[in-house]
């Protein structure tokens, strides 16, 4: 059995080294579709890892409050994508929990920071407490964070949102406005470099300003975005947890309308932007997979048509249907392989040239390497039984007349 299928590929070799540029072609389809799976996964691997890894450096004792309308209640990107139903109330509630240490609500004030005619795109403000610099282990590289004794209408920005709006990243002392409201700059952060995080703000370019201004700017009753939660140790946490569930759910009539998340899972993309573009993704790879086998099975039966005196000389000395069968099977599997191979390695190469523009890398995986091989072999076996089999029903005496 060990030689035959050695005779197979051998076989297999030989005819497709024969037509080098039709078998270089066909793998091409197959190459692109995995190329374009693996990008994706090589990346998204790359977004949670990143998240993981801020989980994991904040001692395990990390906990969010998300609003569970749609799974997702994160600001990646900069902008709500669910309708939220915490609020403010449902943050007092919780602050006396025991064994809690720090809490912090997010609440994403609409408007754009501005100084003059400067207005720059792609920022955030966010009203919230001093305990967020603790929890999300944020620091100050130029004066202060908020806290309980400055002036309300402060605020705290980030380093590049500094160099955006007044071309420095020394901005202490400066203002800025937003909604007609006037704000002092007392802090610029040290950079973060980090947009994808578990509190869902590009700290980078975001301005934090006090929770009680934001309130009267977003007016009475405006909706928390998420609350950051951090135990006083990482064995308390789920004591915390399940304490201030059943304080949310008693607040909330038993309307499970939340979601309390930790440790990986936090690290689990829920940005509805992100899905979309795995989803697309995905979409264009199976296509790609798609037109990949339908090409690797016009070529096989393209060479069950051309080799058709070979196939009734095999049957003539005794090869069976299986032989047969197995012989195109594996040039179709050889094919797809060596696609799969070849789109693994090129899909990792687009995705580190991608991450050049991001702040994060993608990560290796034995899964992706797993499913880069897996979706050649099905497409290999798929794709190439038919021919095969077209191939094995062929009547040795018609073959050898046809072809006299």
């Amino acid at each position: 059995m060990r030689l035959l299928l050695s005779d197979h590929i051998s076989n297999a070799y030989e005819s497709l080294h024969s037509n080098r540029l039709r078998t270089f072609l066909t793998c091409l389809g197959i190459t692109i579709g995995v190329a374009s799976v693996t990008t994706v996964l090589a990346l998204g691997a790359g977004v949670t890892g990143i998240i993981g890894k801020q989980i994991s450096a904040l001692d395990g004792n990390i906990a969010v409050i998300r609003p569970q309308a749609t799974g997702s209640g994160d600001l990646t990107g900069q902008q709500i994508l669910t309708p939220s139903t915490l609020t403010e109330s449902d943050y007092a509630a919780i602050e006396a929990t025991p064994g809690l240490q720090h809490s912090a609500p997010i609440m994403l004030i609409g408007g754009t920071p501005s100084k003059d005619s400067i207005k720059p795109r792609d920022t955030a403000v966010i009203a919230t407490t001093p305990s967020l610099a603790s929890i999300a282990k944020l620091d100050v590289r130029d004066g202060q964070f908020l806290d309980e004794v400055t002036n309300q209408q402060t605020a705290v920005i980030g380093e590049q949102l500094s160099v955006d709006l007044f071309g420095t990243d020394q901005s202490v002392g400066q203002t800025f406005t937003v909604k007609k409201q006037r704000f002092t700059v007392i802090g610029v952060l040290k950079r973060f470099n980090d947009p994808i995080n578990f509190s869902g703000v590009d700290f980078d370019r975001a301005a934090i300003i006090h929770l009680e201004m934001g309130k009267k700017m977003a007016g009475s009753g405006a909706p928390l975005q998420q609350i950051n939660l951090q135990a006083r140790s990482a064995k308390d946490l789920a004591t915390v947890i399940r304490t201030i569930d059943t304080q949310l759910s008693r607040s909330h009539q038993g309307d499970k309308d939340y979601t309390i998340i930790s440790g990986r899972d936090i690290a689990q993309p829920t940005n509805h932007l992100f899905k979309a573009i795995q989803g697309a993704s995905a979409a264009i790879a199976s296509i790609s997979l798609l037109v990949g086998g339908i090409g690797i099975m016009n070529i096989m039966l393209v060479s069950v048509a051309e080799r058709t005196r070979e196939i009734g000389l095999r049957k003539a000395v005794g090869a069976s249907n299986a032989h047969i069968i197995w012989q195109f099977l594996i040039e179709s599997l050889i094919m797809s392989l060596v696609g799969g191979l070849a789109g693994y390695v090129l899909g990792y190469i687009i995705a580190f040239i991608i991450s050049t523009f991001l702040t994060f890398d993608p990560v290796f995986t034995w899964s992706i390497a797993g499913v880069a091989a897996g979706l050649s072999l099905i497409v290999g076996m798929v794709f190439g039984i038919y021919p095969a089999i077209k191939a094995a029903r062929k009547d040795p005496i018609e073959s050898l007349r046809q072809y006299r």
